[in-house]
C-alpha cells in the first residue's frame, strides 16, 4: 500500500512542472516555496515602505496596520505576478527584476 502523503507529491509535482519552463521558471518556484514556509505572524510576510506618519513618530492604529499589511500583501502579490508574466513571455530582465522586488518586500536576501 502507498502512503498517501507519497501518492500527493507524485500529483503535486507532475501538476507543478511546467509543459515549457521561461527564463526563471525555477527561481519563481523556489521563492514560492520559500513564502510558503514563512512561519505566519506578525513579524513575517511582506513589508511596506514606512510612512510619513511613522516618520513623525505618530503611534500606528489597529486600521493602519491593517492597510499597511494589505498594501504589502498586494505589492507582494503583484511583483510575483509580474514575475511569472515576464516568465511566460520570456523576458529574463523584467522577471529578474520582479522576483528582485517580492524578495525585497519579504525582507529575502
Amino acid at each position: 500500500m502507498r502512503s498517501p502523503s507519497l501518492m500527493l507529491s507524485a500529483v503535486v509535482l507532475a501538476a507543478a512542472t511546467p509543459a515549457q519552463s521561461g527564463p526563471c521558471t525555477e527561481q519563481i518556484a523556489q521563492l514560492e516555496q520559500q513564502i510558503a514556509n514563512v512561519a505566519p505572524g506578525p513579524q513575517t510576510g511582506p513589508t511596506a515602505p514606512q510612512t510619513k506618519d511613522a516618520q513623525l513618530h505618530h503611534q500606528p492604529t489597529p486600521g493602519s496596520i491593517r492597510q499597511a499589511e494589505g498594501t504589502a500583501n498586494k505589492d507582494a502579490d503583484d511583483a510575483l505576478d509580474r514575475a511569472k508574466k515576464a516568465d511566460a513571455a520570456g523576458s529574463a530582465t523584467e522577471c529578474n527584476a520582479a522576483l528582485q522586488n517580492v524578495r525585497e518586500l519579504y525582507g529575502f536576501r
